[in-house]
């Protein structure tokens, strides 16, 4: 497997690298992999597509609409 070394890395970003490994108990090698797979293996989703799932989601999960008295009986729900 290839071996890369990174030189100068600034301080504060050193440290929020170890912070993350340490909060995801990975290493630092571990962590630096994962976020440059995020970062370079992602692929963009065109905005279409995007609605698409998430329209296709809206009705599996079949949620009713957000209306302006839905949300005010949610607020209100439980208070004196």
């Amino acid at each position: 497997m290839p071996t890369l070394t990174i030189k100068n890395i600034p301080k504060d970003l050193y440290e929020r690298i170890k912070q993350s490994a340490a909060e995801h108990r990975r290493s630092i090698n571990s962590e630096v992999i994962v976020c440059l797979e995020r970062t370079l293996l992602s692929k963009r989703m065109e905005p279409e597509a995007l609605l698409a799932r998430v329209d296709a989601l809206r009705e599996r999960v079949a949620l009713p609409p957000l209306t302006e008295d839905f949300l005010r009986a949610a607020k209100s729900a439980g208070r004196p």
